[in-house]
């Protein structure tokens, strides 16, 4: 892997760091946490006027193309100011699969809103990952030419505002099918749930709601195989979130440190803080290296299950040890719940159990790897 990116990806990093540390700041961020709907609206239309919503869309219909490595630039830039707008929502689990699977009138009736601000995605995936077998808790019925959708998708992040959602399902016969379904259908209905990280993640009930076939973005016999990569996609996208998180943690910590003295000294000067902090800049290389790996590999079409398992294990391991140290080393200052490190450790604290726990993530990949063929462990 090349870990130098592209001219027009660090153009796409610039912009998304300009709009996201000239808009936000920790007094915005409370705010719009004290509102009803959790959102910044007018920073999510900042990021469409400069086209970052059309990232994943291709340009022939409004978009500006690329891939997860391409969005991670935005994800990254938004941890770093903890920015309340539904980007791995919309863009990793609602634009790929859509850009991916859909049909052209899938594609053309939803990429298009997104690019211009005017449409929110979600997907349903937090059942998906952390079942046994892999598999969604909606149950998916042959309906005419469609199907009929019955079942509950637990903390569906952004449902409350968004327009539509990437559902997986399983039908009598165990296998899946992925559906787009509009979220303002008659039978469906929402119940509010706040995370960790104090978003909203609805769970979403589906009661005989109908999907036409034309709404299917994978259907039974390739749906297991599009789901495997739409989880990928997601679980990437969660440590690509995670870097930023660790970089303005670790950055606000060192200007803590330098700044605060005791018998005389700076804090930072001391052996213990020096130590700390040094573990936990290598824990966000390693958390660094892994992710953009993955996105890397996913983009390339490259086989990605363990790459995957690797980064999304070391952002909820690794992450979560970061911003324990941070909050740590702040002092009294780190207990403060209103104070901005506070933030950063809910954020990594939500990404270490979102989409499986790390002791989920250990034991599929431990899995993963007992199962391999013996010519791949004898290399």
């Amino acid at each position: 892997m090349d870990f130098q990116f592209t001219e027009e990806q660090l153009a796409i990093a610039e912009a998304a760091t300009g709009i996201f540390e000239g808009m936000v700041d920790s007094d915005r961020v409370q705010a719009i946490e004290a509102s009803d709907d959790r959102f910044d609206s007018e920073l999510w239309q900042a990021l469409a006027d400069a086209d970052l919503l059309g990232l994943g869309t291709p340009e022939s219909l409004g978009g500006i193309g690329g891939g997860l490595v391409e969005i991670g630039q935005v994800l990254a830039a938004q941890a770093r100011v903890v920015a309340p707008v539904p980007l791995h929502a919309t863009l990793v689990t609602g634009v790929l699969p859509i850009a991916t699977y859909g049909s052209d009138e899938l594609r053309s009736t939803w990429l298009p809103k997104v690019a211009a601000g005017e449409a929110i995605l979600t997907a349903a995936l937090a059942d998906v990952a952390v079942s046994p077998t892999l598999r969604p808790n909606v149950i998916a019925t042959p309906e005419g030419d469609g199907w009929r959708l019955d079942g509950v998708a637990s903390v569906v992040p952004w449902a409350h505002l968004a327009n539509a959602a990437v559902v997986p399902a399983r039908t009598a016969e165990g296998e899946v099918i992925i559906a787009l379904v509009p979220l303002d259908h008659p039978s469906i209905t929402l119940d509010r749930a706040i995370t960790t990280n104090r978003q909203i993640h609805p769970n979403v009930t589906f009661q005989g709601t109908s999907v036409e076939s034309h709404s299917i973005l994978a259907a039974p016999a390739v749906g297991a195989e599009a789901l495997d990569r739409i989880l990928a996609w997601a679980q990437t996208g969660l440590a690509l979130l995670q870097i930023g998180v660790g970089e303005a943690a670790l950055e606000q910590t060192a200007a803590h440190l330098n700044e605060r003295t005791q018998f005389g000294r700076t804090l930072s000067s001391f052996q213990g803080t020096m130590l700390r902090m040094a573990d936990a800049g290598i824990d966000l290389e390693t958390v660094r290296v892994t992710a953009w790996q993955a996105a890397w590999r996913l983009d390339e079409q490259m086989p990605f299950n363990e790459v995957v398992l690797v980064a999304k294990w070391q952002a909820s391991e690794k992450g979560q040890r970061l911003v324990h140290a941070t909050q740590h080393l702040h002092g009294g200052t780190g207990a403060d719940i209103g104070y901005p490190i506070h933030r950063y450790f809910l954020w990594g604290k939500q990404i270490e159990v979102e989409l499986g726990s790390p002791s989920l993530e250990l034991a599929r990949l431990g899995e993963l790897i007992a199962t391999r063929p013996e010519e791949v462990l004898a290399r």
